[in-house]
Formats: structure tokens, sequence, C-alpha cells
């Protein structure tokens, strides 16, 4: 049974960084591609970023280009998520997911993902 488990939230203040991590376990994510999504309070949850199965297409929603980077470590298993230039609209519980199929672009679409975890809170203050 695939698990995935989030950690690295916390609060901070405006302008600050974070790095998430998502830890897989159950089986190889080797081929699988990787997600990041968040949902603030009283909103939908929203794609973030994501990275393909083959680790060579990365997509980022609009609002944090240039500020959130994904990467990660096939040997351990986990993906990454730093966080830049934090502002208080990034508050947000953050769940990171992972998609079975191997599109050649990460898929933003919530429905797609096949195992989730259980969220990191991030909260940051102005």
């Amino acid at each position: 049974q695939v698990q995935l488990v989030e950690s690295g939230g916390g609060l901070v203040q405006a302008g600050d960084s974070l790095r998430l991590s998502c830890a897989a376990s159950g089986r190889s994510l080797s081929n699988y591609g990787w997600g990041w999504f968040r949902q603030a309070p009283g909103k939908e949850r929203e794609f973030v970023v994501g990275i393909s199965w083959s680790g060579r297409s990365t997509v980022y929603a609009d609002s944090v280009k240039g500020r959130f980077t994904i990467s990660r470590d096939v040997a351990e298993n986990t993906v990454y998520l730093q966080m830049n230039s934090l502002k208080p609209e990034d508050t947000a519980d953050y769940y990171c997911a992972a998609d079975r199929h191997t599109f050649s672009s990460p898929s933003t679409v919530i429905q797609d993902y096949d195992y989730w975890g259980r969220g990191t809170q991030v909260t940051v203050s102005s």
C-alpha cells in the first residue's frame, strides 16, 4: 500500500522560505508523476506545481512561478517543494500527490492523481 507523507510546513513571515518534503513508502514511485496542490480555508484545492514521471517536464501555477521549485530524489522516493518569497496568500494546506500515468507533462488535474498525502499546513503572516 502506497503512503505519501508530507512534512516541512509551519508558520513563517512574508518573504521567508520553506521546504516541503513528501516521502513515499510502499513501492517505488520512480515512474510516477508528482504534484503539489494546496487548499486554503474556504477554497477549493488547487494545483501548484507538478513534475512528470521522467523528471524532464515541470508545470507551475502562475501564482508561484519564479518563487517555488519542485524537485525529486528518485532513490529516496521523495519529492520536494522549495518555496521562496512566501506571501500571505500562499497560506494553505499543502498536499503532495502521485500520478501513475506516464504523461510527457505533469497533470494539473486533481482526478488524475492516484495517491495523496494528508497534507502539511503552511501559514504566512504579513
